[in-house]
């Protein structure tokens, strides 16, 4: 496949090189403003043309582009790549609200192309091992879920902390991850209502308020009587890197999923019968490109437009309930 790449910070570059040490692709043209980034960018894959704009990209014949800019940016460079039939792959959040995720999940229904949204924690092996046990009924109807994602660190560009480009603070950037993993273990069951609370710096925000949140905390009351908690944060005092967990409790046991001594990248995932545990799995397990290397190789088959992607919007509705929107 002939794949332009648009935003080449370390997330696009990971990317990238998940995809080329697949085999994956033909990286045919990069684009970022920044030369730094191009220079990067150049040094895995030396033959692309690098060039500083989206306009710029859309002058190469291509099968896909992948989109790892801000995301105020997601919205109208992938309706207009979608226009271009150029198949999408986007970083997380699709976009920042939900009407901006329809306008992109519309565009690839109209162009029939294949659009794919990085939600790269469901690719984790104990996560899909997780979500197949609920799926096949091995632990009976599962009736409440904890997702927790608390990160020590908070993020290093500036536009994170700008309402306006990334549609919020903590909750978008991480519970977005959180949300998806608690819908789509269970299978997606509509959502009831949504309730929450976010703060910044200790301080409860109002509704609407401009000022992003440094922590989250939010509870999904589903359709099928199950209730999801969720709760993030930037810059927290964990004691540890970061504290990522998911658990899941069942009328027949539950299980586990959790990242191990503070490791961002590291899992482990468990399941619970009373007081017995089993392991699902540990690490190492390299999951951080399966999601792209998944849609490219789907993209490679001839894959058009897939209604699964439509799940996104569920998510999306849910953070606009989220932050009052």
């Amino acid at each position: 496949m002939r794949l332009g790449f648009l935003g080449l910070g370390w997330i696009g570059q990971h990317r990238m090189q998940a995809l080329l040490a697949q085999q994956a692709c033909e990286v045919v043209a990069v684009a970022d403003p920044g030369s730094d980034a191009r220079e990067r960018a150049l040094q895995l894959a030396p033959r692309a043309a690098a060039v500083t704009s989206l306009d710029d990209l859309l002058q190469f014949d291509l099968d896909g582009a992948v989109i790892a800019t801000p995301s105020a940016m997601h919205a109208a460079q992938a309706r207009a790549l979608l226009e271009r039939g150029v198949a999408v792959f986007c970083q997380k959040p699709l976009a920042r609200t939900l009407q901006e995720s329809r306008e992109i999940v519309s565009a690839a229904r109209a162009a029939d192309r294949l659009l794919g949204c990085d939600l790269s924690y469901r690719y984790t092996e104990g996560m899909r091992r997780i979500r197949n046990c609920v799926a096949e009924g091995e632990l009976g109807p599962v009736y409440a879920a904890d997702l927790v994602f608390h990160n020590a660190y908070g993020p290093d560009k500036p536009w994170f902390r700008d309402a306006a480009l990334a549609g919020g603070g903590c909750a978008i950037d991480l519970g977005t991850h959180l949300v998806d993993l608690a819908l789509w273990t269970l299978g997606f069951p509509p959502v009831r209502h949504v309730s929450s609370k976010l703060y910044a710096q200790g301080r409860l925000l109002a509704a609407g308020c401009e000022e992003v949140e440094d922590f989250a905390f939010a509870q999904l009351d589903l359709a099928n009587g199950a209730t999801a908690r969720i709760a993030c944060s930037w810059n927290l005092a964990a004691g540890h890197d970061a504290v990522i967990e998911a658990h899941f409790h069942a009328t027949h046991g539950g299980a586990a999923w959790r990242n191990v001594n503070g490791s961002f990248y590291d899992f482990s995932a468990e399941r619970y019968e009373g007081t017995r545990r089993s392991a699902l799995s540990d690490p190492p397990d390299e999951w951080g490109g399966r999601a792209i290397v998944a849609w490219a190789r789907q993209l490679a088959g001839g894959a058009r437009y897939s209604p699964a992607i439509e799940a996104v919007l569920q998510t999306a509705a849910v953070m606009d309930a989220i932050y009052g929107r």
